[in-house]
């Protein structure tokens, strides 16, 4: 850890005198650019981090640009948190809704350039669902449409050299035009990745390896984005399409006690997602009212053969329908100042089906109907938001042997924030919610859907219930950038992942503990290199956009999970990222991150440190911006593994992923006859501007 900081400042302070020397000239762009997207923002209830805009992070896979959020922990023990909170994976504003087991595919599937931004929502209102849980991570994928034809072509290609030599390729491309009546918007590429993991168990009493083994896997992705949009005077309405496919095929090699294996798997996946939004606006510019109706599918196969034995070992289909209609309204109140009233309502049915063999072994209906109520003011130098949400749920199912214990109920999630604005770039705030997660049809589902080896099984439990949570929050921010905060997360029956041990027999599931309680405490700072070089004095005499500054950003939260009759200890999480301006405008970029080791992650410890990795990244733009080229290498020390053990099971876990990597990423933007058109909101799930454009 030491070595990797130490490397990081050097190399930044090695170049800071070359921003130094032509002061005059960066100074004078500082100005010019000023206006540009921030790498982060920190709002009340969200953080939002600029992908298409740093290249070192919208190289390679959506996957591996989330692993490098500062705060976020994203491991296959700890699942994906930020700042102690377990979250909820949007796209566009709206639920993924697909299963633990395929997230990992789809975020691994999707190219990184094609992502606009990302939102990591710690307190979400009124108007997301409570089903949501403790935050949110929404995905926008959205581009700006230009009044005129436009194109942008991305390409991407890495490798790594772990054991052997594996390739990884991505290509996309952004089409888009409009009028004043009618704009279109597509974006389609693929994905070809050859990648390698590597796992064990080993017996802690008496060091025997009960399970180890090697995956080889190469996948293939097609995702295509289309939308249109039409204009009705001041109404508009938008038309919606998305596809993802993926194919991929893995040779599996294994050993441990008892057994050696051989196993081929192939698998094969297509998501689909319909929208139509209606948007009315009125002559009054603060009423707003949004008709959405939505339609998922998810279509899954996965087979598993031994090469061994000549025989199937898995063969498992999956089928799920999502159904949506919502409703939104807001309008200005003369209530204190700028006071507004929003109030909607939802209804979705989500029916759910697999089969192993082809038999059913589960099927799974929900059914949700909630309405909303939010009220926003601001008195002087306060902001208020005050809420609640109201949901109904049925849900019910069965396996093989037998009906899933029902949930029937109705519940009020209510929400608030208060907000003081000590200057325009400094504010304080407080916020509470209270909202559920449902457990997954992959937690739930008692059959064996992943196989691993013969030692090692992965079942659901058909007895879990719902979580809830009560959230608490309260924060400094300061400058965009600049911020130090407290959340406390009281959760009910928080479904946790669980190893237990029988003989040589490893099983994984998921519990529900009745209590727990999660605490997080985070800081972030950016540290411009001129402070020490013209002191503090000098330096905040400027108005500069920190994206254009040689500068260090430093995150650090503090996580401890609270769990009644056991001992357990909190773990850091550190972020180090450099930002140097080069001669020649050439962007130089290092960013280190690191979870520290003995925190306890639910039932687990963390026996070392893990998602421990050094990134570096050059940059440089030609042709008027047209062209951006980047080369980089990700965890070039090769540090990012996880040994984990379980609190109740002398194990001792072992991860690893191909993780090193180096390659480039192409932004090309096609030359257009009109540089200077303006651009327009996009067409993709976005919502129309208030003044009618």
């Amino acid at each position: 850890m030491k070595k990797s900081i130490l490397f990081i400042v050097l190399l930044s302070f090695l170049s800071v005198s070359a921003q130094e020397k032509t002061k005059d000239s960066l100074q004078l762009k500082e100005v010019v650019i000023k206006n540009e997207k921030k790498a982060i923002e920190h709002k009340a209830d969200r953080t939002i981090f600029s992908i298409a805009d740093q290249s070192n992070l919208s190289a390679g896979t959506l996957m591996e640009t989330i692993k490098q959020l500062p705060g976020l922990v994203s491991s296959d023990v700890a699942g994906m948190m930020y700042q102690g909170k377990l979250l909820e994976v949007f796209l566009d504003g709206r639920p993924l809704n697909i299963s633990n087991n395929e997230l990992n595919s789809f975020l691994e599937g999707l190219p990184a350039n094609s992502v606009d931004r990302i939102e990591v929502i710690t307190q979400p209102g009124a108007e997301f669902p409570a089903t949501a849980g403790a935050a949110i991570l929404n995905i926008i994928t959205n581009k700006n449409a230009k009044k005129y034809l436009s194109a942008t072509y991305t390409t991407s290609s890495a490798f790594t050299n772990y054991d052997k030599t594996r390739f990884r390729t991505y290509n996309s491309m952004l089409l888009n035009a409009r009028n004043k009546y009618f704009g279109w918007q597509l974006n389609f590429g693929q994905n070809y990745r050859e990648n390698a993991l590597w796992n064990s168990f080993l017996k802690t009493d008496n060091n025997v390896f009960l399970s180890n083994t090697s995956t080889d896997r190469i996948n293939r992705s097609q995702f295509l984005k289309s939308g249109i949009t039409i204009d009705i005077n001041k109404d508009r309405l938008l038309l919606n399409y998305d596809v993802f496919t993926s194919n991929g095929d893995s040779k599996i090699q294994g050993f441990g006690e008892g057994f050696s294996s051989l196993d081929k798997g192939k698998s094969l996946s297509t998501r689909q997602d319909f929208v139509v939004t209606y948007q009315k606006r009125f002559d009054d510019k603060s009423k707003k009212l949004d008709f959405v109706l939505n339609y998922n599918k998810n279509k899954n196969d996965f087979n598993l053969f031994s090469k061994l034995f000549s025989n199937d070992l898995l063969s498992n289909f999956s089928n799920q329908d999502f159904y949506a209609a919502k409703i939104d309204y807001s309008q200005g109140l003369k209530i204190l100042d700028d006071g507004k009233l929003s109030f909607g309502g939802l209804y979705d049915k989500l029916i759910f089906d697999t089969k192993s063999f082809g038999t059913t072994n589960l099927e799974y209906n929900r059914t949700t109907t909630a309405g909303y109520i939010e009220f926003q003011a601001k008195l002087k130098k306060f902001d208020f938001i005050l809420g609640t949400r109201a949901e109904d749920y049925s849900i019910e199912g069965r396996n093989e042997e037998t009906n899933l214990l029902p949930f029937n109920q109705f519940r009020f999630f209510p929400n608030a924030t208060i907000q003081y604005n000590v200057s325009n770039q400094i504010f304080f705030n407080v916020n509470y919610n209270k909202k559920i997660t449902l457990p997954s049809t992959s937690a739930l589902n008692p059959n064996n859907t992943t196989y691993e080896n013969q030692n090692v099984s992965v079942v659901g439990n058909p007895n879990l219930q719902p979580t809830i949570f009560d959230n608490f929050e309260i924060k400094v921010s300061a400058f965009d950038y600049a911020y130090l905060g407290y959340n406390l997360s009281y959760a009910s029956n928080q479904v946790v992942q669980q190893v237990s041990l029988d003989a040589n027999q490893i099983l994984n599931t998921n519990v529900n503990l009745s209590e727990i309680k999660i605490h997080n405490f985070n800081f972030a700072l950016p540290l411009p290199y001129m402070l020490f070089t013209k002191g503090l004095q000098e330096t905040m005499k400027f108005d500069f956009n920190p994206d254009k500054i040689n500068f260090l950003y430093i995150y650090t939260g503090y996580q401890y999970h609270q769990i009644p009759s056991l001992e357990t200890k909190g773990f850091w999480s550190i972020n180090l990222m450099s930002q140097v301006i080069l001669p020649k405008e050439i962007k130089f970029i290092a960013e280190y991150g690191i979870n520290t080791a003995n925190g306890n992650y639910f039932y687990f410890v963390a026996d070392k440190p893990f998602g421990n990795y050094l990134d570096l990244t050059f940059s440089k733009k030609f042709l008027n911006d047209r062209l951006t080229i980047s080369i980089y290498g990700d965890d070039i020390f090769n540090m990012n593994r996880s040994l984990f053990k379980p609190v109740n099971a002398p194990l001792l876990a072992y991860n690893k992923n191909d993780t090193r990597k180096f390659g480039f990423t192409l932004n090309y933007k096609l030359p257009t006859k009109n540089k200077l058109a303006k651009e327009d909101p996009s067409l993709l799930n976005d919502k129309k501007e208030e003044n009618g454009n």
